[in-house]
């Protein structure tokens, strides 16, 4: 029996000189790839953290697998419950439905790869987070799309307390 391997999307290049970036006062982000569809593809992107930068606050994902990959600086992260910084070349994976939030760690930069199991059009939510932090558009369009980016809020006093300390 041979096994259907086709790909449900075609390779993606994205060249440095081209690649998209979304800005906000803290971080900026470089839009690598996003491709496939609801059951398969990727999403893929780069974020550079100034010092004290907030990153994200506590969320999931119903449907993604997010992946971190730390190239240079240390990110501070909430994975469910648990507060642990990462270093260059340290490495995460965090579940669908597993609470987690990341910021730069305390008197550091941070330059993170970012990488997620499918699409979940990422892209357009980057930029809309963009928008947002430049006060270029309403907070609430966040809130109003976590359907449609399956990125969902929660609250995390562990998350909150690890904030606090950091001031």
């Amino acid at each position: 029996m041979t096994e259907n391997t086709a790909s449900t999307f075609p390779p993606v290049l994205t060249r440095h000189a081209h690649a998209e970036t979304c800005a906000d006062p803290s971080s900026v982000m470089t839009l690598l790839g996003e491709a496939g569809g609801a059951d398969s593809g990727f999403t893929s992107y780069r974020s550079t953290f100034a010092e004290g930068a907030a990153g994200a606050p506590a969320h999931f994902h119903t449907k993604a697998t997010e992946l971190f990959f730390v190239l240079g600086g240390a990110l501070r992260v909430l994975v469910g419950e648990e507060v642990t910084v990462l270093r260059e070349g340290d490495f995460l994976a965090v579940p669908p439905h597993t609470p987690h939030a990341f910021a730069a760690a305390p008197g550091s930069t941070a330059d993170v790869l970012f990488a997620f199991d499918r699409p979940m059009d990422r892209f357009a939510y980057l930029r809309l987070l963009g928008r947002v932090m430049r006060g270029e558009a309403d907070p609430k369009e966040i809130a109003a799309s976590a359907e449609r980016f399956d990125n969902h809020y929660v609250e995390s006093a562990v998350w909150r307390a690890a904030l606090e300390t950091a001031s």
